[in-house]
């Protein structure tokens, strides 16, 4: 697969997800290659470019958390309901997220990556959507691990 079918792939997948969840962003995080830093790769409704430039380190950040964790991770009344900072949260800042339901990407059973939902109003996702965002996260593990080169 070429780089160009393969990002075109992703947003497809992302695109449907938005549709399937009814959110206002989705968004894909990416381990670096080389070190522990995460950087968002790919991005669906997002109001500007900032997310390009976000890079955040391995257990910060949504995308840090969950790939330091392993585990999903639910955001709700952002910036209200947060623990620390709320600059430790760049992507929901950067892209006025008020509610985001996250999941890890694994590779080789490691976690290297994250696929992302959010809404800029309030109100929880439920758990067809938590399925909706896992399923799609499987189908990127399928199209990434070749890029990746895992």
């Amino acid at each position: 697969m070429t780089e160009i079918q393969e990002i075109r792939d992703v947003i497809v997948i992302c695109k449907l997800l938005m549709k399937q969840v009814g959110c206002d962003f989705v968004g894909l995080a990416i381990q670096n290659r080389m070190g522990p830093d995460v950087r968002w790769h790919y991005a669906v409704g997002n109001l500007n470019e900032k997310y390009k430039h976000i890079t955040v380190r391995f257990g910060k950040g949504i995308a840090g958390k969950i790939i330091s964790t392993g585990t999903p991770m639910m955001m709700v009344n952002f910036p209200h309901q947060v623990t620390g900072k709320i600059t430790d949260y760049p992507i929901a800042l950067a892209e006025k997220l008020n509610t985001c339901y996250a999941v890890p990407l694994f590779f080789n059973g490691v976690p290297k990556g994250v696929l992302l939902v959010g809404n800029r109003e309030s109100g929880p996702f439920s758990d067809t959507d938590h399925d909706r965002v896992k399923e799609s996260g499987q189908a990127l593990e399928e199209i990434l691990k070749d890029y990746l080169g895992l």
